[in-house]
């Protein structure tokens, strides 16, 4: 890539003369004499190929393509205060990045409210966010791909803060024929369905967590998917109350009325990486998913 002929601080110096409204006032706002500001923008011109400014009476007026250029030049310049401000950052100890791993069945709107929250104070840290299911997270963590991770399951060697619970709904549309028996229902009216299971998306022990053992089931690689298939009569399924609440009110899915185990709540906890120290930017958001999380259960 070409490197660019025009510096930052000839960009600065004509939004200084446009801001304001002169060369007399830009070398004053910039403690430069008038000339060099004058030279300063003519340089800049001859560099482009482009008039800049026009001379209306007494005044300098931006063309066409110097308002086009000036507000792209802009951003250039807020983005390379942003680039500095990140670099002292960076000097003190503050984290670029904070890569974070989340099971698919953790509340989203739990993690947005954190996320919200922890922008004004980011300094400009980047969140790289990966989902996984079951094992998976557990897997990134113990990789090393991982900061922080939010599991369901007890990960080895690992302390974990408690995030509340979030419940788990065996369901099916309510045509079903679960349904149609019009009783309470047992493991052995199970056992004989196809039940719609979700892929653990972990590679080296993956686990078959809420399968019943029958023979028939269908494995997904999503929630959304595994309710998709539910929605459309093609098996029952334990899915997150929060993420079907609106199905639920609707009627497209139904609670399946067993005799034990219709309502499972699963706790769900905050990992934290052994293999890199925790910044001030890890701290903060570790605390934010604690305050969002923690409570009277995630539904």
């Amino acid at each position: 890539m070409k490197a660019p002929r025009v510096t930052l601080d000839q960009w600065r110096t004509l939004q200084a003369v446009v801001d304001h409204g002169g060369f007399a006032q830009a070398a004053e706002a910039l403690h430069r004499s008038q000339s060099s500001v004058s030279y300063t923008v003519a340089r800049m011109q001859e560099q482009l190929g482009v008039p800049l400014l026009r001379i209306d009476g007494r005044k300098a007026v931006l063309t066409e393509a110097g308002s086009v250029l000036l507000r792209r030049s802009r951003q250039l310049l807020k983005q390379a205060s942003q680039l500095e401000e990140l670099a002292h950052h960076m000097e003190q100890g503050w984290e670029a990045e904070v890569r974070l791993v989340v099971d698919a069945a953790y509340p989203t709107t739990r993690l947005v409210q954190a996320l919200t929250e922890f922008m004004p104070q980011s300094r400009g840290c980047r969140i790289r966010l990966r989902e996984e299911v079951l094992s998976g997270v557990e897997e990134v963590l113990l990789e090393g791909i991982a900061d922080l991770a939010i599991s369901g399951l007890n990960i080895p060697a690992h302390l974990g803060a408690g995030l509340g619970t979030v419940e788990f709904v065996a369901v099916a549309h309510p045509e079903h024929s679960l349904h149609r028996l019009q009783r309470e229902l047992n493991f052995q009216d199970l056992e004989s369905q196809m039940q719609v299971v979700i892929r653990d998306s972990g590679r080296a022990q993956p686990r078959d967590s809420g399968w019943l053992g029958a023979e028939h089931r269908w494995t997904v690689g999503s929630l959304a998917t595994a309710a998709t298939f539910v929605r459309n009569g093609l098996g029952f399924a334990w899915l997150p109350r929060h993420q079907i609440e609106r199905e639920l009110k609707e009627g497209s899915l139904k609670p399946l009325p067993l005799n034990q185990g219709g309502n499972r709540f699963h706790p769900f906890y905050m990992y934290q990486s052994r293999e890199r120290q925790l910044g001030p930017a890890s701290q903060i958001l570790v605390n934010l998913i604690k305050k969002h999380g923690t409570g009277q259960g995630l539904s």
